[in-house]
């Protein structure tokens, strides 16, 4: 499985590029792995502003649908308009081409609590 060191990750198989007082969000490499041919991705929160762990979306795949959990609090900014007609993007590249939603971090500190890549691994049993 690809876990790139510059992201940090949640225990959901999310994961979270910082830059500056934004953050870019997705789900792993190990989560699309999990699910299967991802279909379709719903998002209905954007200028929301939500606290971590709460849902910020669904994901669907051939065999089941999923929410998908803010690993941080923030303001959601914008949705990956690209997913809306070809959601696969997810399997092909989940962790560039396939981010999810773009956030305005509400507090930094948050992100220090996630998992880094050594972290990340050893939790799926990398």
């Amino acid at each position: 499985m690809n876990v790139p060191a510059n992201l940090k990750y949640t225990k959901d198989h999310e994961w979270l590029k910082v830059e500056g007082g934004q953050a870019f969000i997705g789900i792993t490499d190990h989560a699309q792995h999990e699910l299967g041919d991802i279909v379709f991705i719903e998002v209905e929160t954007v200028g929301e502003t939500l606290g971590k762990h709460e849902s910020f979306g669904t994901i669907e795949a051939v065999k089941t649908v999923s929410d998908m959990f803010m690993p941080v609090s923030g303001e959601i900014l914008e949705f990956n308009d690209a997913l809306t007609t070809n959601p696969e993007i997810i399997n092909q590249d989940p962790y560039d081409k396939g981010w999810v939603i773009r956030i305005s971090l509400t507090d930094t500190g948050e992100v220090d609590e996630l998992l880094d890549q050594a972290q990340y691994q050893a939790l799926i049993g990398g």
